[in-house]
């Protein structure tokens, strides 16, 4: 079967498809769970459509903790379902969904004190490890392990010596969120899902009572147009409450927005050969390896200001560096910080208006005849939420309909991918990159990086790193634009690489090469270049206000000082 293209004419053909038939499902968001929906839609053998406002990934699913784990603090909270689930699709992605893609990860905890610390905390990480091996996808990992202080300091000098008494280390897995979701949708298309960014609902279709499809208007050609569906999925996460009144009634539930922030620093800046889990007051804080770098993070706040765009105050920053800096032997300070990015959790909201107290669950609901609303949960349990989405989207339709079989699913990329990795040396020599570079590509693309290079063996320029980024070659920028949905220089630098956050510049030094790579495949001219340039290095320039501003308040009007290339 086919690897699909998302570039411009798929994109403009599966709105033709979408607009002269009636779907079976159409998908409404595509985050990870929206674009799981469509995936697993597509799978059962249904007709499938999946729109997207703005981008794949735009919102909450590019901007997570990059973490695939079962949530060991939940355990604290005796919520062993949730963790046992969780655990079992960790095992999943990490075996057979997508192994180029999710990659283990160690992590130490500092223990702070003797005997009960480490019986407590050991007996939590035991059970982790059990539950995750009798899930029966959990022994490729290796279980957790008791570590001295000596011992701990040797695998993470970065520690201060007073900051512990020892240590426990476990393993969890980590993956880029926003390529993750890239391929999900990719996935979806080859099974035969119809999907398109830069399409925005902008209302429902009713007959009657029923919801019978929706109004979409296409962002980058202009003009509406209707799609008809025998089931709407609204899988918007944090806009559910924007989405669902649309329709002009209220929901049976309602999602709260809780914001978390996180650094990226250069890898050198800690000395470890592990991750960090550290508690806080209010939530935990992680320090991941993460290629040359490390994410730090994360927040846990309240926020009810723009969703689209979430700022990250010098209040929040300097929060992240407090908590890190009590176990650090050398404090990070903040020319330390390459990168920046705050996020939004879609929590259901409880009886506590405390956010960390809100459900991680997910629900998912049939608030009038012919429309779905799955809304909360974690994206470790992306895959759960998309199939109960589907099993209540079947329930609607009047013919028989397969079960779901997304657990046998591999990504786009999975196939082969190990094959490739026992041969990246060879591969290597063949096409004339470092091997390092191939591992790059093998990590990020799985077995379709051999697209990536076909396009180097057209055009050798493209084997070159990208200005301003050497961890880039200049043949993803255009594979981007041409395989992978990309339509604006953001969706480049910001989610098909991470150059916005892996960069003190913020990819302002890479973005005029990269819009004049990605020019040619979306037919831009000279005028076109310069202005997604522009609007890139006024977003950077809002969104390093923001973190100037002391609160959420001053922080959020200056990152909205920079609007959006295509007004929503």
């Amino acid at each position: 079967m086919r690897t699909p293209a998302l570039g411009p004419a798929e994109r403009g053909e599966a709105l033709a498809r979408m607009a002269d038939r009636e779907l079976d499902v159409l998908v409404v968001g595509a985050g990870v769970v929206g674009a799981g929906t469509a995936l697993d839609s597509a799978t059962r053998g249904l007709e499938t459509g999946l729109v997207e406002a703005r981008d794949w990934a735009s919102g909450t699913s590019s901007r997570s903790s990059k973490l695939i784990h079962g949530g060991l603090r939940y355990l604290e909270m005796l919520d062993f379902a949730l963790v046992r689930e969780a655990l079992k699709e960790r095992g999943l992605l990490l075996d057979r969904i997508a192994p180029h893609l999710v990659k283990p990860v160690p992590f130490l905890y500092p223990l702070k004190h003797r005997v009960w610390e480490r019986l407590y905390a050991g007996t939590g990480v035991a059970l982790y490890d059990a539950m995750s091996i009798s899930s029966g996808h959990g022994r490729g990992l290796p279980v957790h392990r008791h570590l001295t202080r000596t011992k701990a300091l040797q695998v993470a000098p970065c520690l201060r010596k007073d900051a512990l008494v020892g240590a426990l280390q476990y393993y969890d897995a980590e993956e880029d969120d926003a390529r993750f979701v890239a391929m999900l949708v990719r996935t979806a298309a080859k099974y035969g899902a119809h999907v398109a960014n830069r399409a925005r609902v902008v209302g429902f279709l009713r007959e009657g009572a029923r919801v019978v499809g929706a109004r979409v208007h296409d962002l980058e050609q202009g003009g509406e147009f209707e799609v008809r569906a025998r089931q709407v999925v609204n899988a918007t996460g944090v806009w559910t409450d924007e989405t669902q009144a649309l329709i002009g009634e209220r929901g049976q539930f309602h999602v709260k927005a809780s914001k978390g922030i996180h650094l990226v620093v250069p890898k050198d800046r800690i000395h470890s050969s592990t991750g960090l889990i550290l508690r806080t007051e209010k939530s935990v804080l992680f320090v991941i390896p993460w290629g040359r770098h490390w994410i730090v993070g994360t927040t846990d706040t309240e926020w009810d200001l723009d969703k689209a765009h979430p700022a990250a105050s010098s209040a929040d920053i300097d929060y992240v560096l407090k908590h890190v800096n009590e176990v650090l032997a050398v404090p990070l300070t903040r020319d330390d910080v390459e990168g920046v990015y705050a996020g939004l959790r879609p929590l259901l909201a409880g009886e506590s208006e405390a956010t960390s107290k809100l459900s991680r669950e997910h629900t998912v609901a049939h608030p009038v005849p012919g429309l779905v609303v799955v809304a909360g949960g974690k994206y470790t349990t992306y895959r759960v939420m998309a199939k109960d989405a589907v099993d209540a989207a079947v329930h609607g339709l009047d013919r028989r309909v397969g079960p779901c079989v997304t657990e046998e699913i591999p990504l786009v990329g999975a196939v082969g991918y190990k094959a490739l990795w026992n041969a990246r040396a060879r591969i290597a020599v063949r096409v004339g990159l470092h091997v390092a570079r191939v591992e790059h590509l093998l990590n990020r693309y799985g077995a379709v990086a051999q697209e990536v290079l076909e396009l180097i063996a057209r055009d050798p320029s493209l084997g070159e790193p990208l200005g301003g980024a050497d961890d880039y070659l200049r043949a993803e920028i255009v594979y981007g634009a041409s395989h992978e949905g990309a339509r604006h220089l953001d969706d480049v630098l910001t989610r098909r690489t991470r150059i916005s956050i892996e960069t003190f510049d913020r990819g302002t030094r890479s973005a005029r090469e990269a819009a004049e790579l990605m020019a040619p495949v979306l037919g831009w001219g000279r005028e076109q270049i310069d202005k997604e340039v522009q609007h890139y290095e006024k977003r950077v320039e809002a969104e390093r206000e923001s973190q100037r501003q002391p609160d959420d308040l001053t922080a959020d009007a200056a990152r909205l000082g920079a609007p959006d290339i295509i007004p929503l």
